[in-house]
């Protein structure tokens, strides 16, 4: 290899080093990204860069393929490219050449390569933008690579159509390199009720690709595709893994090819002929999201740490909430909600949520959906009353909007037909009696956005429950001939969201589809919570919660505690059971509590109060998962971020403790430092540790651990670890 010239960028923050190589033309490579290396300085670069240029192998091309975050068939890549379109089948393989290269961290700076010497630039966290032109000049590129705070690296592009005549982009993904060694991926499946299921497989010869083109993140979404060292665990592996931060169609994959280059990427689904540059038109890919950890916790944990640095962070005393659908349905009758709303207040709740059912036609599912007026045949004096009370009664008020769907048995249907999203003349087949409002057409826009704007003008509204209850099935523009809408769709949602928190900031926003369809870090930068599943059986919901925190932080997790019998699943549980599941998330309550006994009151009163003195811990602690346990047992908890508080959960799902009993090891605090265990709330057989306690060292719990009660299927015990001395 000779002497190098133009620019290498060295960027570390968290624990992480990203080395971006721009010493050959074409786009800077990603040539290393994985653990933090010390001591990088040109001459550790540069020596890196020549200790890894492979030897060529037999009946290859020339030169080894430079693969950048967008790779290109122009430089020998024969996987999937990153950039795929054309000009009417011109211009379809784009050579780009760098025109400036700037890195922004604090300031911006000028390294542009093309100088005769080496530049080497070594930063924090930073932004890397490249600025690039096709051979031809007909496109013109910039590509964003940021190493964030939390250790996440994240990468976008921008493509401009620089000449006459149109230009249609089919596909965009970026991708990142990973090791020959991360041939373990993990990603999710699932299904309405149950989301976030997870799977394993091998990465082998091929492309491993996931497909969504349901019009939303979907429930059986990818979620996070993670590659990784063989048998990698919450603790343990290597592991890098990829996000696409998009709530619309889009893709994972990752991919390896016969000469052992490994990627893994992502990026929007795009519908045939859904984005043609016209000319000096540009496209914008979403932000692709990646981590670099020591097994799945840190992976986690970098996310959860970009999350909680938004502009726009929850509080962590956001308020304890009280959802009604499953308490009332659309049985909207003033004094029964009342009614309720006095015993959610006595148990100590700090917000009420009215559900589907307060608008138009709305009496069940089938009618009244997209009239966003309040139904004076149910409510003659408008929501006035309810609202007076739950606020006299010293709560917030929530309310459900489904703004993007419409009954066809509705004012709007009727008026405007053509504002359904259809593929041809009849509408796509119907799914739960919707059909899709077409936020693309500027009138369907408006038309909503005024409605939700004075419903929100009239009451004082804390809260709004955002729900998207189907797929988007041939969902065209009925006033383009059809042409998919699905693009156009997921950005005026966006939009939508936009305007209506700009004229009411103090708004939060629950991103709710069906359940978790709608999970992702697009709808997130814009959205407070998520639902995670329409199934709140705290059984199933132990699982979802355990996966769904592999993106998103416990405080943005809607966690309710079910009624006794599950409306989903049927099942019966106890109090402590559904409680001590769903504190471990943004509680909440999904129960008709005026049915409850003064016993169940009591006992979810003593719930309520042991969340608000842990909320603090549990919206601002790191999440630990424990490996080692068959899938009978769970154990989970989370501790601060110094390390000197935690709070664990111990979880049986199936038939009564094994024998011999296994040992209950808690992970995460300091291994030299003395802490004092004891259960919160004991339940089952208790070992005669619980009388006094225990004082033993962070390793010893982690390493040694403790003797566990023996408790029925379906318990959960809580355990709390405080600094001893």
């Amino acid at each position: 290899m000779d002497e190098p010239t133009g620019s290498i960028v060295a960027l570390t923050a968290a624990g992480v080093t990203v080395l971006a190589d721009a010493t050959a033309p074409g786009l800077p490579v990603i040539a290393y990204w994985g653990p933090a290396l010390p001591r990088l300085d040109a001459f550790q670069a540069v020596e890196l860069l020549r200790a890894t240029d492979l030897v060529q192998g037999t009946n290859n091309i020339a030169a080894r393929p430079r693969v950048s975050p967008l790779p290109s068939h122009a430089t020998g890549w024969t996987g999937r490219p990153g950039l795929s379109g054309s000009a009417s089948g011109i211009g379809w393989s784009p050579s780009f050449q760098v025109k400036t290269l700037s890195l922004y961290a604090g300031e911006e700076r000028d390294v542009s390569p093309g100088r005769d010497e080496l530049t080497f630039v070594s930063s924090g966290p930073a932004r890397l933008l490249v600025r690039a032109v096709d051979d031809e000049e007909r496109l013109g590129l910039e590509l964003e690579l940021e190493l964030l705070d939390s250790g996440l690296l994240r990468a976008r592009a921008l493509v401009e159509n620089l000449v006459p005549g149109a230009y249609e982009i089919n596909d965009l993904v970026l991708s990142f390199p990973v090791p020959a060694g991360a041939t373990e991926l993990l990603d999710f499946a699932g299904r309405h009720n149950l989301e976030r299921v997870p799977q394993r497989t091998t990465l082998g010869t091929g492309v491993h690709l996931r497909e969504n083109r349901k019009g939303r993140t979907g429930a059986d979404s990818a979620y996070v595709l993670h590659a990784g060292t063989p048998g990698f665990g919450f603790a343990d592996g290597s592991i890098w893994a990829v996000h696409t931060a998009w709530s619309g169609n889009h893709t994972h994959y990752a991919e390896r090819v016969f000469t052992g280059e490994q990627l893994i990427g992502g990026g929007e689904l795009l519908l045939p002929g859904e984005v043609r540059l016209g000319p000096g038109e540009t496209y914008r890919s979403p932000w692709i999201y990646a981590a670099y950890g020591r097994g799945l916790d840190e992976i986690a944990r970098r996310f959860h740490r970009h999350l909680r640095a938004r502009p726009r962070p929850v509080d962590t005393r956001r308020p304890v909430t009280l959802n009604v659908w499953e308490a009332v349905y659309f049985d909207h009758d003033l004094d029964r909600l009342i009614a309720l709303a006095e015993r959610a207040a006595s148990v100590g709740v700090e917000r009420f949520v009215l559900d589907d059912g307060w608008f138009g036609s709305r009496r069940d599912d089938t009618s009244g959906l997209g009239d966003w007026v309040v139904s004076p045949d149910v409510w003659p004096d408008g929501l006035h009353p309810l609202v007076d009370r739950v606020k006299r009664l010293g709560m917030q008020f929530g309310l459900w909007f489904e703004p993007e769907m419409v009954n066809p048995d509705s004012d709007l249907a009727r008026a405007h037909p053509d504002w359904i999203m259809a593929a041809r003349a009849s509408w796509p087949i119907e799914s739960r009696h919707q059909q899709v409002l077409n936020l693309g057409i500027p009138e369907a826009f408006e038309h909503v956005r005024g409605q939700i704007l004075a419903v929100l003008g009239e009451y004082d509204i804390d809260y709004v429950k955002w729900d998207h209850n189907r797929d988007l099935i041939e969902a065209g523009n009925q006033l383009d001939h059809g042409r998919p809408g699905v693009h156009e769709q997921t950005l005026a949602f966006y939009r939508l969201l936009d305007e209506i928190r700009a004229a009411h900031p103090a708004l939060e926003i629950e991103s709710c589809s069906s359940g978790g369809a709608r999970v992702d870090l697009g709808v997130l930068e814009r959205a407070d919570r998520v639902w995670v599943s329409d199934n709140i059986d705290p059984h199933d919901r132990q699982a979802m919660l355990r996966w769904t925190t592999q993106l998103i932080p416990p405080e943005l997790m809607g966690s309710h505690i079910a009624s006794d019998r599950s409306h989903t699943t049927g099942r019966r549980h106890s109090v402590g059971f559904r409680a001590g599941t769903a504190v471990f998330g943004h509680l909440g309550i999904e129960w008709d509590l005026t049915h409850a006994t003064d016993a169940q009151l009591a006992e979810l009163g003593e719930w309520v109060a042991f969340f608000k003195e842990q909320r603090g811990l549990l919206f601002g602690g790191d999440v630990v998962r424990m490996d080692g346990y068959d899938d009978r047992v769970l154990v989970h908890g989370v501790v601060t971020p110094d390390r000197s508080r935690a709070l664990f959960a111990m979880v049986t799902l199936d038939s009564p403790y094994p024998d011999p009993p296994v040992r209950l090891r808690l992970r995460g605090l300091t291994p030299d430092r003395l802490y004092r265990i004891r259960p919160v709330r004991p339940v089952g057989k208790a070992p005669g540790w619980w009388q006094t306690g225990a004082v033993l060292s962070g390793a010893a719990l982690e390493h040694v651990g403790l003797a566990c009660p023996r408790v029925h299927p379906d318990q959960v015990v809580l355990y709390r670890a405080d600094p001893h001395g």
